[in-house]
C-alpha cells in the first residue's frame, strides 16, 4: 500500500540548485517509491549561524511503500550519497538536508524520527513550497496549511525558478 509523502530539500553547499535536483532524482529511484512534483526553489537565510550561505529550499511530494522509519534510512543514504557529514553543530552548512515532513496523516513521535516535522508550523522556507503543491492541505492534527501560513509571514525567503533540469 502507498501513501503521500511530503519531503523537505535544503542545500546551502556544493552547488545547492544541483544538489536538490538531484535530490529529487534519487527520490524517484526509491524502492516502491515515485516522485509526483517538487515545489520551484526557495532561497532564505541560515537558522542557525550566519556566516554561511543562505539555503535553496524546496519541498517534494513523493508517493511510496516504504514505511516511515525505512524511508528516513533511504533519506539518510541519499544524503551521505551526496556529500553530507553530519556533525555536532545543528544548523550549520550543509550539501543536502531531506526530512520527512508528512507522512500521509499519521503523527509520528519517536527518537529517530518526528512527523509533523518538528518546527514546520513557523518555517516559511517549508511552509510556502508546501503550499504550492497543495494549498488545501490539511494537517495530522485537523490544522489547515492556509491556517499556518496566515501565522507565518514570508519573510527572509525568495521564491526562485523551477526545479533546473538535468545538464
Amino acid at each position: 500500500m502507498s501513501v503521500r509523502c511530503y519531503v523537505g530539500l535544503g542545500s546551502n553547499q556544493s552547488e545547492p540548485a544541483m544538489q536538490l535536483r538531484l535530490a529529487c532524482e534519487a527520490l524517484d529511484g526509491l524502492p516502491g517509491t515515485r516522485l509526483l512534483s517538487c515545489s520551484r526553489l526557495y532561497r532564505s537565510k541560515p537558522m542557525g549561524p550566519q556566516d554561511q550561505p543562505d539555503y535553496l529550499n524546496a519541498v517534494a511530494l513523493i508517493e511510496t511503500s516504504l514505511e516511515p522509519l525505512p524511508l528516513l534510512d533511504q533519506l539518510q543514504q541519499i544524503e551521505q550519497h551526496q556529500g553530507r557529514q553530519r556533525k555536532a553543530e545543528r544548523w550549520g552548512p550543509r550539501s543536502l538536508d531531506l526530512d520527512i515532513l508528512l507522512y500521509a496523516s499519521q503523527q509520528i513521535d519517536t527518537e529517530r524520527l518526528r512527523v509533523p516535522h518538528y518546527h514546520m508550523h513557523a518555517r516559511p522556507f517549508v511552509l510556502y513550497p508546501l503550499a504550492e503543491l497543495e494549498p488545501d492541505l490539511i494537517m495530522p492534527d485537523g490544522t489547515p496549511l492556509q491556517h499556518l501560513l496566515k501565522k507565518c509571514a514570508p519573510v527572509g525567503i525568495e521564491a526562485l525558478a523551477d526545479m533546473p533540469a538535468q545538464g
